[in-house]
């Protein structure tokens, strides 16, 4: 309400509001862009420019490449080294950003989409839950169950008893 009461107090007119977007209907010149920016930062808020958003879909782009596409998620994986090396900025760089615009901190989001590709192992039924902790860089099944009720709300044997493994699963840009 606060960000689109500040475009209105400043005529411009939005189309659609959502965390970390504003979508408008008209351009905005350049001198209303900062005028906009500083009282955005007053409020607490920062506009996000095209830098910023390539280095968020970078991040993702990197978790969901190390998580999915990887035949084993190494243990000893220290993410903000591995984040920091690829994208070329420093973690808590990258950290703050990526929490401000997501509202999800780094850590959340490696969680989730680790939950994610257990959902999808655990629906293709090829592992056992000891063999897809490993594979995810779990140190043992009960962490790897108690992320999981955290994040689903049942344990991964439930939920493959259940069979509603496919209704509850979702598109890894999805994940927030």
């Amino acid at each position: 309400m606060a960000v689109q009461q500040l475009f209105s107090k400043h005529n411009i007119t939005i189309e659609k509001v959502a965390l970390g977007e504003v979508v408008t209907r008209e351009d905005i010149q350049p001198e209303k862009i900062k005028q906009l920016d500083d009282e955005l930062l007053t409020l607490g808020f920062e506009r996000i420019d095209d830098r910023k958003a390539r280095l968020i879909e970078g991040i993702k782009n990197k978790i969901i490449q190390l998580i999915h596409h990887t035949d084993r998620v190494n243990l000893k994986h220290n993410w903000s080294d591995i984040l920091a090396e690829e994208i070329h900025y420093e973690y808590n760089y990258l950290s703050n950003l990526f929490s401000s615009v997501e509202g999800i901190t780094l850590e959340q989001y490696i969680i989730r989409q680790k939950i994610e590709r257990a959902k999808e192992l655990l629906f293709y039924d090829e592992l056992n839950l000891s063999q897809i902790a490993d594979r995810l860089g779990y140190s043992s099944v009960a962490h790897l169950s108690a992320q999981f009720k955290k994040i689903t709300g049942l344990t991964p044997s439930e939920l493959k008893k259940s069979r509603e493994i496919d209704k509850v699963r979702k598109p890894l840009d999805a994940i927030q």
